[in-house]
């Protein structure tokens, strides 16, 4: 049987394992989180008790920090590494020279997708690093996205990724305030919805996170603005560090730290919407 290797059980590395699964990959997969583990036993996973335990020959990656990514690294002693987290790219060549040393390859793959697309398989990887190891480790990337895209030299799925966030932290912003614009004028959010989603004004982020925006509930998080946060701070440190100007992305991120400030860090990120429409006195008391 094929296998894999998942490290990080969270929204998106649980999705991937899952995935996996369906796909006829015997997945080992570990998490600091017991809890977590237990669910990939329950997806007919393998859970571990730690990393040095997974012994597949590509493993997956899914960090919430460069502090977690240190720490794995130390602990891999085999296998084709894939690196899908977001994380500042000097934290990935770090690790990717610590497990060198050890004769294993990291390959940067960031993920364009939320968890929702996650869980869809609708995840397009940006792939970068060794072209040989892409090439050897595309079976298992194939088992969990609907494209693999290899895109150049160690740090470029990153810089990709990067670009790709900066577009989802505008548009996810702007399908927000286009409902509590059309919300203000009259409008029901599920006609906005329908009549905008297929239109030339129309995003990704509209498509994906609209129906979130419509229901006004933003419980199921594929993203969660705590987490969102570190991804807005990355990109913004290499944006000045790159001297570009970025007058939407800096907007954007104001609206996020408004819903970390309205309490709301644990809602999807899809909640600049709720803040919106309060900036604009919008007050719905039920769904839709």
């Amino acid at each position: 049987m094929k296998s894999a290797g998942v490290i990080g059980l969270g929204i998106m590395g649980s999705a991937m394992a899952a995935n996996l699964r369906r796909r006829g990959f015997a997945v080992q997969g570990y998490d600091v989180v017991s809890s977590r583990r237990n669910s990939l036993k329950r997806a007919r996973g393998i859970p571990v008790g730690s990393v040095s335990e997974i012994k597949a020959p590509v493993i997956i990656t899914s960090l919430p920090s460069a502090a977690a990514l240190h720490a794995v690294c130390k602990e891999i002693s085999s296998g084709i590494v894939v690196e899908t987290s977001t994380l500042p790219i000097a934290d990935k060549l770090k690790a990717r020279d610590v497990l060198a040393r050890k004769g294993i390859t990291l390959l940067d793959c960031p993920l364009s997708g939320t968890g929702a697309q996650a869980r869809a398989g609708d995840l397009v990887v940006f792939a970068s690093g060794d072209r040989k190891a892409f090439e050897k480790a595309k079976p298992v990337l194939r088992g969990f996205s609907r494209s693999q895209l290899y895109v150049g030299k160690f740090g470029d799925g990153s810089k990709m990724k990067f670009v790709a966030n900066l577009m989802v932290a505008i548009h996810n912003v702007s399908a927000g305030e286009a409902f509590a614009l059309g919300i203000k004028a009259g409008l029901s959010p599920r006609m906005i919805y329908d009549v905008q989603a297929n239109s030339a004004g129309s995003s990704r982020m509209f498509q994906v996170r609209g129906p979130m925006m419509v229901a006004n509930d933003y419980s199921g998080v594929t993203m969660s603005n705590r987490l969102w946060q570190k991804d807005l701070k990355i990109i913004g440190a290499y944006a000045r560090k790159l001297g570009v100007a970025t007058p939407l992305f800096k907007a954007s991120a104001r609206v996020y730290k408004a819903a970390m400030a309205r309490g709301l860090a644990e809602q999807d990120t899809g909640a600049v919407c709720a803040v919106l429409e309060a900036m604009s006195g919008i007050r719905r008391r039920k769904r839709g």
